[in-house]
This record gives C-alpha cells, sequence and structure tokens, in this order.
C-alpha cells in the first residue's frame, strides 16, 4: 500500500495570515497526489465571518484535490459566550457550523485509512484551566469521551487501513515554546495512545516537530501565517504510508522563490498495526 495525507494547521485567515502562501499551497497540492488533506484547526484569527468565508474557499479549492478533513481549533471558538457554563456550549461553534457543518469531529473511511478527530478547543472550561492566566481560552482539553468515541472508531477499523487521530493542540512539548498544547497533558497522552492510533496529526505550537510516543507517530505540523516560532520558516507536512513504514516529510516555505520546498524526511516502523483496541474487542465478542 501507499497512502498519502497533506497535513496543514493553523492558517489564521485575518490579521496573520499569509496569502502568497496559501496560493503556493494551493498551486502545489494537486501534484502531491494526497488521498486525503487534514486541517488541524486554527482557521482564523478572531472566529469572523470574513475569515471563515476566506477558509471556506479554500477548502472547497482544496477539494478539487481531494477529500479535506477539518476540525475547530481554539482561534475558531467563540468561547467569551459560554464561559464555565456547562449548558448552551454549543453557542461557541456556532459560526463554525455555519460555514463547515455541524460535525465538528468528522470520521473519514477511506480505502487505506480511517480518520477520526477529538475536540479539544473548548474555550475556558475547567478542564482547560491551569495556574498560568495567559494558558486562558488558549490550552486545550481532551474529555474522556472524545477518546472513547474514538477508540470505538479505531476498534472497527479493518486491519488494512492505517488509523489516523486528528487534534488541534500539539501532543508534544514545542522545542522552542517549551510548551504543551493540552492541560493534563500526561493523563492526555496515555489516554491518546490508548484510543489505537498509529499516527496522530495536530498543529497549534507553530513549529513542526515530529517523533514517537509509544509507538504512535506524532506529527505536528508548523503554520502558514506570519506568526512561526523564532522566526523559522513556514511549514507544512506531508504523510506518507507504506506496508511497512511511515514517513513525515516537512516542506518549507523558500521566500526568494515563493513556494514550499520538500526539506526533513522522518521514518517509523509501522509497530502498532495491529489495533490492540480491536484486539481486546475480538476477545469480548468471543467470550459473549
Amino acid at each position: 500500500m501507499s497512502f498519502s495525507i497533506i497535513h496543514l494547521a493553523d492558517l489564521h485567515f485575518g490579521g496573520v495570515a499569509d496569502v502568497a502562501q496559501i496560493e503556493a499551497v494551493e498551486a502545489l497540492l494537486p501534484d502531491l497526489e494526497p488521498e486525503a488533506i487534514v486541517i488541524a484547526g486554527d482557521i482564523t484569527q478572531r472566529a469572523r465571518h470574513g475569515e471563515f468565508l476566506r477558509a471556506r474557499a479554500l477548502v472547497r479549492e482544496l477539494e478539487r484535490t481531494a477529500p479535506v478533513f477539518i476540525l475547530p481549533g481554539n482561534h475558531d471558538v467563540q468561547w467569551w459566550w459560554r464561559p464555565f457554563l456547562p449548558f448552551g456550549s454549543g453557542r461557541k461553534y456556532e459560526k463554525y457550523r455555519q460555514y463547515f457543518g455541524p460535525q465538528l469531529t468528522p470520521t473519514f473511511d477511506l480505502p487505506d485509512a480511517v480518520i477520526t478527530g477529538v475536540l479539544t478547543s473548548h474555550g475556558v472550561t475547567w478542564g482547560s484551566l491551569t495556574p498560568r492566566l495567559r494558558d486562558i481560552a488558549i490550552k486545550g482539553h481532551l474529555p474522556k469521551k472524545e477518546v472513547l468515541r474514538a477508540k470505538a472508531v479505531f476498534a472497527h477499523a479493518r486491519p488494512d487501513q492505517v488509523r489516523i487521530l486528528v487534534l488541534h493542540h500539539n501532543v508534544l512539548r514545542g522545542e522552542l515554546s517549551q510548551r504543551m498544547g493540552l492541560a493534563r497533558w500526561k493523563q492526555a497522552q496515555r489516554e491518546i495512545v490508548d484510543a489505537g492510533p498509529e499516527i496522530v496529526l495536530c498543529g497549534h505550537d507553530h513549529q513542526e516537530l515530529t517523533d514517537d510516543l509509544h509507538g504512535v507517530v506524532i506529527a505536528c505540523t508548523g503554520t502558514l501565517s506570519t506568526r512561526t516560532r523564532g522566526g523559522r520558516p513556514p511549514v507544512f507536512s506531508r504523510v506518507v504510508v507504506e506496508e511497512d513504514a511511515i514517513h513525515v516529510e516537512y516542506y518549507r516555505w523558500a521566500p526568494e522563490h515563493r513556494v514550499f520546498k520538500r526539506s526533513d524526511r522522518f521514518q517509523f516502523a509501522r509497530t502498532l498495526k495491529r489495533n490492540p483496541a480491536r484486539d481486546v474487542e475480538e476477545i469480548s465478542a468471543q467470550k459473549s
């Protein structure tokens, strides 16, 4: 098999989006021939109608190349409508749903892969609070129900499908920021691994990072905006899955040519091809 995904995040349409970079991505992606395109949140800067309109136009253009999987990031949430209140939280996602439909965490069942998302962008909730004031509405929270839903999706995946989990907040600590994207991150890491993905795609930190977490390949892509870490070039990623290996490639912005060029490449063995969650379900079915 050979299955490829384009992985984007943190476009921030509004004040910090870079139009030249967006247009370069639109021009390049058809040549890369992906089976799917993932946008891991923060498509807007202030969750305004004009920003969502531009993001929707981009998605419609990308859909000419491949199906587009998208979920909201913390900048796409109108969290100020319902801070702390346990009811009426749907208002926070009203604009996002207006432009991208009611499903905040879609599932794609493709011939070679199953892709599902978990919602970590909730604005201000008890689960996202930390002792640092600057984390308010920025830190992500991974509710148990989101993990259980993803685990159920992966448990029903066919053995020949690669299992891919998408969330907005970075699962690994940023190299320059030294920050974790999720509150209660140790628990979140354990639950993400237990859900049964082979690959996790995320963003939020605005710096690319790829590593292994207990056999799960974690790919955090960079930003397509002017807000990069440490003045580094903007980056998007391409993930290629083969029978026995997972490759993560970075495409870095070359401003002198106004194009993205392939740079770093990482390779990982597919150590989790067999899904532990599916094994547990099959054993339970046999016993019953």
